[in-house]
């Protein structure tokens, strides 16, 4: 009975010592081009709001809109590359959805870059980025 409790008290020590997992930027880019596909990301017409100076990264306040669309918005995408899960947030929109702004808050583990995508229903892409720092981090669990 002690060897197993001192190997249980030893795994839970290597276990403490793990860094948390983040994303990297490779790995956002992946999933950015998995979701554009072969469609260019042009800049503008989306825009990101969100403070560059982030005391609490446990909530952090999130704009996103879309102004004058030349065609409906199908979907917002999200993605923080400092993240554990770096497609933080999906927000699909139907046919009489009205204007394309969410206002709602996220956490973010530490200062990262954060990308938000709007995908039109005519199969352009647009991006708008916001790099913040983070003072107190979260997702860190």
């Amino acid at each position: 009975m002690t060897q197993t409790r001192r190997h249980v008290l030893t795994l839970l020590g290597a276990a403490a010592m793990v860094p948390p997992a983040h994303a990297t930027p490779g790995e956002v880019e992946t999933l950015i081009r998995a979701l554009t596909g072969a469609s260019p990301l042009r800049d503008g017409l989306i825009r990101l709001e969100l403070p560059v100076l982030v005391e609490n990264g446990n909530t952090v306040s999130m704009r996103v809109s879309v102004a004058n669309p030349p065609s409906p918005v199908d979907s917002i995408h999200v993605f923080a590359d400092g993240n554990p899960l770096p497609h933080v947030a999906v927000f699909r929109f139907g046919p009489r959805a009205g204007v394309p702004a969410i206002s709602t808050r996220i956490r973010l583990a530490t200062s990262q870059t954060v990308t938000a995508i709007a995908c039109l229903r005519d199969g352009t892409r647009w991006r708008d980025s916001v790099e913040l720092l983070v003072t107190l981090a979260a997702c860190i669990e």
